[in-house]
């Protein structure tokens, strides 16, 4: 069954907005920990808009569970999880305009950065996953670099309608599961999954982690972090029933 990653970056958006100290993402991680994540997951991004490099730190000690950054193929933040030595890196695009990750990393226009990104974190010895669209070019370059794990991006399965064009959408996952398991690779999965939409994606056959942010946050607003995440916790364990 599918382990749930619990990404905290929305909780230092809220912080970030008023430059001040509250509400602390490392509280967060405990929180979603105490709640049932089997991961903490946050993105380091170029232009720290949400995630800063003490949160990473502080991550790296009081975390104790898996601990999954994301980051871009750059130098700077390369360096930091070379350093801190997160259990597993994501790498994934990244674009200073927009709101939130858009799509999969394309790793057959980039495969040169990409590979030397894989590989120095791999050296480091940290597991290394690839942030993808469910393509199965992508996933065929992914497996050529020696990735550990492919995360597929759902995005447009989340934001396709109820019916054909969803149904459509998880086929292309499964597919795409399928190949990444065939290739020796751990299947990993998220972006846009809610409490309504996150039951399909979590019985794909070897689904071995989702990473889901915003619905969590959102939901712990109103019920607080431990229950938004036992509650999903729940769903993904039901998948399979």
């Amino acid at each position: 069954m599918a382990e749930l990653g619990v990404n905290i970056d929305h909780v230092a958006t809220v912080r970030q907005a008023r430059k001040t100290n509250e509400p602390d993402p490392v509280w967060a991680a405990a929180l979603a920990e105490l709640g049932g994540a089997s991961c903490i997951t946050l993105h380091l991004r170029e232009d720290r808009r949400h995630i800063q490099d003490r949160d990473v730190a502080v991550m790296r000690e009081t975390t104790t569970v898996k601990l999954n950054l994301e980051l871009a193929c750059v130098d700077d933040v390369l360096q930091i999880a070379c350093d801190q030595k997160p259990d597993q890196a994501t790498l994934v695009p990244e674009r200073r305009e927009e709101v939130t990750t858009e799509g999969g990393l394309d790793v057959v226009n980039h495969r040169t950065t990409v590979a030397e990104a894989v590989q120095r974190l791999q050296n480091a010895g940290i597991v290394t996953s690839l942030f993808l669209d469910p393509s199965p070019e992508q996933i065929d370059v992914a497996a050529q670099l020696n990735a550990d794990a492919v995360e597929l991006h759902t995005g447009r399965y989340a934001l396709a309608h109820d019916g054909q064009d969803r149904t459509d959408e998880l086929v292309k996952l499964v597919e795409a599961g399928r190949q990444i398991r065939q290739a020796g690779m751990v299947l990993h999965a998220g972006h846009g999954l809610t409490y309504r939409n996150v039951r399909p994606v979590a019985a794909i056959p070897e689904m071995g982690e989702l990473n889901i942010g915003h619905s969590i946050v959102a939901r712990a607003v109103m019920v607080g972090m431990q229950a938004a995440v036992r509650e999903m916790n729940d769903l993904i364990q039901s998948a399979w029933s």
